[in-house]
């Protein structure tokens, strides 16, 4: 058995779905709990959070 060092992410259920679609493409979600709550490696958390933020910046309606 091997451990590996997690993060645990809450989130609500729309970027949760954001972050699955980002593990298809890279493997860094170690265990899915439940809606709300993802563990992802803690060595991927920093890279996963500015892939996740770029992403929502995409979706996020601006005036200018």
């Amino acid at each position: 058995m091997k451990a590996i060092r997690g993060v645990l992410l809450t989130c609500d259920s729309a970027v949760k779905q954001i972050l699955l679609s980002l593990n298809e493409k890279e493997n860094f979600i170690i265990e899915d709990l439940d809606d709300y709550h993802v563990v992802i490696k803690a060595d991927e958390e920093y890279r996963v959070r500015r892939e996740l933020e770029a992403e929502l910046e995409k979706n996020t309606y601006s005036l200018e």
